[in-house]
């Protein structure tokens, strides 16, 4: 098993990226597949269905939004908003697409769109058909697409075969240092004496130039903390209805004006964690640029303690963050692969459990703990996520999630620390910690795995 970095962390638009990146993906990778297919010349139109979570809670996640972008070329790594929203107006009004290399295509957004509300699809919580309609209106050519978390979407075939996504490379061969496990890991780390990111940034070298590495680590960051930045000057009201305002900007102005003063407490530092995570969530929530760390729903755990390594921790180094992000793609690869990041498949577990323990795992690493402390870390903050719902009101990922996504990054701190503590041996390995996430997704009912019909989601205040 090998998962790049740079699909561990891949810019793109939220609010969600199984719910709006994933099904984006699909539409254009549709689209470039009739466009090869013998079925080209005979499609007129075009019909798509989600099902699953995809429809239960996709006005809220703004997927079909999504799927037209897709449907009109663009994908989220990028995506021009102000462009896309200018054709969509356009679309609405002529009905019509004219994708390259194809006839024109019907397709009307407000109709062509169906949410499909019976079960789910056989492969996935998150399933969508997407289906080429010739001049008699009958199928000329259809697929069916799962949108498996963090952005990533793998074919009904695919799928049944057991195939590891096309980012998955499965010949363990290939790469220097192919863990599957934590364990391989931990061993591989002893024998080679090198940490994680290095042996992280082995494995990218295969596909990657050294430069290109740094590079594209560089950008990761760039994004993910100009997402912070936006998130921490803006106000107003998320879109969806709910009324929900942002409260980053109102909260770090607080924090900026107790600095020095009596005022300022002990736990003020825990609030400056939260904020960062809150601000990139605000902007998530409100279809801004974020980058999946591993999930959109997720997205302000990493950055957030990220951004208090480099403002709160004492000898902290911006040399750093690339062996932070490597650390940290290496610990979410595991998860993906012997578990899900999805919280369609696995609850919030799965999103900002996920990104709790990769965060633990990159800030441990960073300030000088060994490939044992670093597993230790990221156990003990996916330990304390288990058994977390994903039960977003209103199907809009913003009560609880952006909160949830300030008291993941304050777990993963609170980890990384205790594992430093020690010397890295511990009763519960990560390994054990990724299966019992696993079963416990499983066995969770789908009422509380974003379908937004159970938890919070159904306990609102009457008002």
């Amino acid at each position: 098993m090998f998962l790049s970095v740079f699909d561990v962390f891949k810019p793109g638009i939220g609010p969600s990226s199984s719910h709006t990146m994933g099904p984006m993906t699909a539409a254009a990778d549709f689209l470039d597949t009739l466009s090869r297919s013998e079925a080209a010349g005979a499609a007129t139109a075009i019909r798509v269905s989600l099902h699953g979570s995809l429809a239960f809670t996709g006005k809220g996640h703004a997927t079909d939004r999504a799927v037209a972008f897709g449907l009109l070329g663009f994908r989220p790594a990028d995506i021009d908003i102000d462009e896309a929203e200018r054709r969509l107006e356009d679309l609405r009004a002529s009905r019509c697409l004219t994708p390259p290399g194809l006839p024109v295509l019907a397709f009307d957004p407000t109709t062509a769109i169906v949410f499909d509300f019976g079960p789910p699809l056989p492969g996935h919580a998150n399933g969508l058909v997407i289906t080429a309609l010739g001049a008699d209106r009958e199928p000329v050519l259809a697929e069916t697409y799962y949108s498996i978390g963090g952005g990533f979407i793998v074919t009904a075939a695919q799928r049944d075969a057991d195939l590891p996504p096309p980012t998955e490379a499965a010949d363990p061969q290939l790469w220097p240092y192919p863990f599957e496990s934590s364990a391989a890991m931990l061993r591989m780390a002893r024998e080679s004496r090198l940490s994680i990111a290095a042996m992280k940034r082995a494995n990218e070298a295969v596909n990657h130039p050294e430069a290109e590495i740094d590079a594209g680590l560089a950008r990761i960051w760039q994004v993910m903390n100009s997402c912070v930045e936006r998130g921490l000057s803006c106000e107003g009201e998320l879109p969806g209805g709910l009324r929900v305002r942002r409260r980053a900007k109102h909260i770090r102005d607080q924090l900026a004006g107790e600095r020095g003063s009596n005022a300022a407490q002990p736990h003020s530092i825990t609030d400056w964690l939260s904020v960062y995570a809150m601000a990139v969530n605000e902007e998530n929530a409100a279809g801004g640029r974020v980058v999946t760390a591993p999930t959109n729903g997720a997205a302000g755990v990493v950055p957030a303690v990220i951004r208090y390594y480099l403002d709160h921790c004492i000898g902290a180094e911006p040399s750093r963050i690339p062996d932070f992000l490597l650390t940290a793609a290496a610990i979410g690869g595991l998860i993906k692969h012997n578990a899900s990041i999805s919280g369609a498949e696995a609850g919030c577990q799965g999103e900002v459990g996920s990104a709790s323990a990769m965060a633990a795992a990159g800030l441990c690493a960073v300030l000088g703990g060994t490939p044992a402390q670093v597993e230790n870390a990221a156990e003990i903050a996916l330990e304390h996520h288990l058994g977390m719902t994903c039960d977003p009101v209103a199907g809009l990922v913003q009560v609880p999630c952006i909160e949830r996504n300030g008291i993941g990054a304050t777990k993963a701190v609170a980890a990384a620390s205790l594992a430093l503590r020690g010397d890295g041996s511990h009763f519960m390995p990560l390994d054990n910690c990724i299966a019992a996430m696993r079963q416990t997704g499983e066995e969770m009912s789908t009422k509380y795995k974003e379908t937004s019909l159970a938890g919070l989601a159904v306990n609102l205040p009457e008002c």
